[in-house]
C-alpha cells in the first residue's frame, strides 16, 4: 500500500477546514495515478497476507468408514498467496476505494503438524497443504484526513471481506489418508481467514502513518526562504480525479509576512494522460521575489575579476573614463566596483509559451581607493527585461535567464552630468557576463515541488499557460 498511500498523501498535505482562499499551486491526481498505486499497493498488501497468524486448532469428526477422527493443526504459516484481481476507484467526497476479488485464489500454507487418527497414531513430520479459496472478496475505502500538525493521516473505512468456500489438500507423508477428511476442517480455516483479512488491511494502511509523519508541509529552499504547501481548502474528489488547492507561497524562514498581492484564480486543463498534474501560478514565483527582496538577498557586488579576461572592457576608471572623462581625471588608474541592488521585488509574468521577468534595480559605481575605501561615482536606475526558461530537475523546478533589454537613467552623479546612453554597451556586457550568470547559478539549484518519500518524476512535460506553469508527469516511488 506504500505507493498508493504516498500518492494520496502527496495530494493531502493538510486539510484545514478553510475556504475562500485562492490557490497558488494546484495539483490533480488522475485515474492513471491511482492505477499505478494499485499495481504496487496490492502486491505489497499481499505480502502482508504472509503475516497472517492462523491459530492452532483441533477437533474430531466421524469419517465413514474410518470412524472417529481427531485432528490437530499447529504452526500454520502462509508462505505464498496467488495474485488476485483488483481495482481502485475514486469515491466522490471521501477518498479511494480498493476492491480485491478472485474466483479461484490459492493460498499455500506450511508447517502444519500431521493429523492424528483414532486408530492410527501418526505424529508425522512437518508438512504442507494448499488452501484453494473460491469467491474471495475484499473491499475497503482509504480515507484521507489531517492531523493537528497539518500532516496527512490515512485510515481504512468500511472494510468487508468474504471467503466463499475453501478446499484443503495435504501434501507429503500419508496425505492420501488425510485428504479423506479434509472437508471437515475447510470451514474452520475459512472462518479464520475471513476474520483476519480486514484487521490485516487496516493494519497495513495504519503502518503508513508513521512514515507520513515525516512529511514537512514547509519545504525549505535555502537560508532565506521556504515554501508553504498547505491546503487552502478541502480536496475535491470526483469520479475521475482528486484536485487539490495548495497555498504555494514563499515565506521568509521564521516570518510569514503576506505580500501586497494575491493569486489570480486559474484552473487545470482536463488532461488525464499523465498520473499527476501540477499548476504553479505566477503568484508563487512573485512571492519568491517578494521574500528574497525582503531578506536583502537581491544585491550583488561586481568586481573586475568577475569580468571575462577576454573582454576588452575592464572595470576601472580608465575604461569608464573613455565615456565619462571626468572620472578618469578625478580618479586616475583606479579599479572600480559596482553594486547592483533591486529597487523593488521583480515581477514574473506567464503568458502562453513565454515567461518574462521585469526587474527594477539601481547600480552604484565606486572607485576603489588605494586604502580600499569606496568612493561613489554615480547611481543609475536600471529597468531590465529578461526571458526565463523553466525546466524540471528531480523533484524541483529550476530556471535559466536570458537578458532581453535594458533601459537606464541617471539617478545621482558625483562626477557631474554625463550621457547615460554612452554606457549602454558596458552595462550590457556587465549584466550578461557577471549578473545573469550569478542569478542563473541560484536558479539552477531549483525550488522543491510538493513531494513525499522517495518520489521521482518521469515522462515530465512542461507547458507555459496564461498565469501559470503546467507540469504533467508520471510518478515512481523507490521506497
Amino acid at each position: 500500500m506504500l505507493s498508493l498511500c504516498c500518492i494520496m498523501a502527496l495530494l493531502a498535505l493538510s486539510c484545514p477546514e478553510t475556504s475562500g482562499n485562492t490557490a497558488g499551486v494546484k495539483v490533480k491526481l488522475t485515474q492513471k495515478g491511482l492505477e499505478y498505486g494499485r499495481q504496487i499497493g496490492v502486491t505489497t498488501l499481499l505480502d502482508q497476507f504472509k503475516t497472517i497468524k492462523v491459530p492452532d486448532f483441533s477437533g474430531s469428526e466421524e469419517v465413514s468408514p474410518i470412524g472417529k477422527v481427531s485432528y490437530s493443526l499447529t504452526g500454520i504459516k502462509v508462505i505464498n498467496v496467488g495474485l488476485p484481481q483488483s481495482e481502485v476507484a475514486l469515491v466522490p467526497g471521501t477518498g479511494v476505494s480498493l476492491t480485491i476479488t478472485e474466483k479461484h485464489a490459492n493460498i499455500f500454507c506450511a508447517n502444519s503438524k500431521s493429523p492424528a487418527y483414532s486408530y492410527i497414531k501418526d505424529e508425522g513430520e512437518n508438512g504442507s497443504f494448499d488452501l484453494a479459496v473460491s469467491e474471495l472478496s475484499i473491499s475497503t475505502t482509504v480515507t484521507i484526513q489531517s492531523d493537528d500538525t497539518g500532516r496527512p493521516v490515512v485510515s481504512s473505512a468500511n472494510c468487508a471481506a468474504s471467503v466463499g468456500q475453501t478446499s484443503i489438500t495435504f501434501h507429503g507423508g500419508a496425505s492420501w489418508l488425510y485428504n479423506l477428511f479434509s472437508s471437515y476442517i475447510d470451514d474452520a480455516l475459512r472462518s479464520v481467514l475471513q476474520r483476519k483479512i480486514c484487521p490485516l488491511v487496516s493494519e497495513a494502511i495504519d503502518k503508513m502513518n508513521p512514515y507520513l509523519k515525516t512529511l514537512n508541509v514547509l519545504a525549505k529552499v535555502d537560508q532565506y526562504a521556504e515554501i508553504d504547501y498547505s491546503m487552502v481548502e478541502s480536496p475535491v474528489i470526483s469520479t475521475s480525479s482528486i484536485d487539490l488547492s495548495l497555498k504555494g507561497e514563499f515565506y521568509n524562514i521564521g516570518e510569514h509576512k503576506e505580500p501586497p498581492f494575491a493569486p489570480t484564480p486559474f484552473s487545470l486543463p482536463p488532461d488525464e494522460s499523465n498520473m499527476l498534474y501540477m499548476g504553479i501560478s505566477a503568484f508563487t514565483a512573485n512571492s519568491a521575489g517578494f521574500v528574497y527582496n525582503n531578506a536583502g538577498a537581491l544585491s550583488l557586488r561586481i568586481t573586475d575579476d568577475m569580468i571575462p579576461s577576454s573582454s576588452p572592457f575592464r572595470l576601472n576608471t580608465k575604461t569608464f573614463g573613455t565615456f565619462i572623462p571626468q572620472i578618469a581625471k578625478q580618479y586616475p588608474d583606479l579599479m572600480m566596483e559596482l553594486l547592483v541592488k533591486a529597487a523593488t521585488a521583480p515581477t514574473v509574468m506567464f503568458t502562453p509559451n513565454n515567461i518574462t521577468l521585469q526587474a527594477n534595480a539601481t547600480v552604484t559605481a565606486y572607485a576603489i581607493q588605494p586604502n580600499t575605501t569606496l568612493t561613489p561615482l554615480f547611481i543609475l536606475n536600471v529597468d531590465a527585461s529578461v526571458s526565463c526558461q523553466i525546466y524540471v530537475t528531480g523533484v524541483k523546478v529550476a530556471g535559466n535567464l536570458t537578458l532581453n533589454a535594458v533601459n537606464m537613467t541617471l539617478g545621482t552623479s558625483y562626477v557631474g552630468p554625463f550621457e547615460v546612453k554612452s554606457l549602454d554597451s558596458i552595462f550590457q556586457m556587465v549584466l550578461k557576463a557577471a549578473v545573469i550568470p550569478e542569478v542563473n547559478a541560484l536558479l539552477q539549484q531549483g525550488f522543491p515541488l510538493p513531494a513525499i518519500g522517495e518520489m521521482n518524476l518521469v515522462n515530465t512535460q512542461l507547458v507555459i499557460m496564461k498565469d501559470y506553469l503546467l507540469i504533467g508527469t508520471d510518478v515512481q516511488f523507490t521506497a
